[in-house]
């Protein structure tokens, strides 16, 4: 029987839970094995979440890349994401969980900035290394012994809120300092609507010129626009979109190659296995190994 790639969900011990969580990387590393899911094995998560190291050195992975880390690293996994952790002794820190419902319930307090960086994991990366002279480490500090804090109830959640809202703004400032920042701009609403066009209608194309005729503007404006946001050309950002949806479904289900190449929009399977290898290095079946 073929495996698929784990896709958990957001389960909380705590009893009335509002939808965020918080627990310790080294308590995780302690009960890994008595998880019905290795954490260490690649997964995609059903949810959003921090990782904060504190302690150590290692590596994560988020959506196929291995990422550095070290102490005082930041790690964003967004909903839908592939993730996994490489365990060892020295490693500590906290992992924040929280779900898409109570994402959305904490919007209203959010810049529409924000937002953009948050529910578009294109356009930043997922790591990002936390000044020594910043404080976030003390609010998570005290998030954690607050959600752990069995004897205090008294309006919890509002407790909740609150550091969660310091704690999140306190990292997009200085996530804005570490990367370019995202004005909102004709240039990136241009981009925002290329993206959500590509999801919808990737299966039906992967050509530019298609997007940029629905977009309306010439395909080099398309272009420009694609290279000043994210660095890559439209086309490049059209296969790594494709690229990264044809890597997830080969771990989520057990379709063979041959169907995936017909459901990605590929007329002949050859030319798939071609086209994956290309930006891969793997042939389909070669990566599932890899990965499960």
């Amino acid at each position: 029987m073929t495996k698929n790639l784990p896709h958990l969900l957001f389960e909380s011990q705590k009893p009335n839970n509002i939808g965020i969580e918080i627990l310790t990387i080294e308590s995780l590393f302690e009960r890994k094995d008595d998880q019905e899911h290795n954490p260490e094995k690649a997964h995609q998560v059903a949810f959003n979440m921090i990782v904060f190291y504190t302690e150590g050195v290692s590596k994560h992975l988020v959506d196929f890349v291995w990422h550095p880390v070290k102490k005082n690293t930041i790690i964003h996994i967004s909903k839908g994401q592939v993730n996994a952790f490489q365990f060892n002794d020295k490693l500590k820190g906290f992992i924040v969980l929280f779900t898409e419902d109570y994402l959305k319930k904490q919007l209203n307090s959010l810049p529409k900035n924000e937002i953009d960086r948050l529910f578009n994991a294109q356009l930043f990366s997922p790591i990002m290394q936390v000044p020594r002279t910043s404080n976030v480490a003390e609010y998570i500090q005290l998030f954690y012994e607050e959600y752990r804090d069995t004897e205090e109830d008294y309006n919890q959640e509002s407790t909740y809120n609150a550091l969660y809202s310091i704690i999140f703004s306190k990292l997009e400032r200085l996530k804005q300092y570490q990367t370019f920042h995202l004005k909102h701009s004709d240039k990136l609403n241009t981009f925002l609507n290329f993206k959500a066009l590509l999801e919808t209608n990737y299966k039906q194309s992967r050509n530019a010129d298609f997007y940029a005729e629905k977009l309306n503007i010439t395909y080099k404006h398309l272009n420009t626009i694609s290279k000043s946001i994210i660095s890559l050309t439209a086309k490049q950002f059209i296969d790594a979109f494709l690229v990264l949806e044809a890597k997830r479904l080969l771990m989520n289900s057990e379709i063979k190659s041959t169907e995936l190449a017909y459901l990605l929009g590929f007329e002949e399977p050859t030319n798939f296995v071609k086209y994956f290898k290309k930006h891969t290095g793997f042939t389909p079946n070669q990566f599932k190994k890899e990965y499960i």
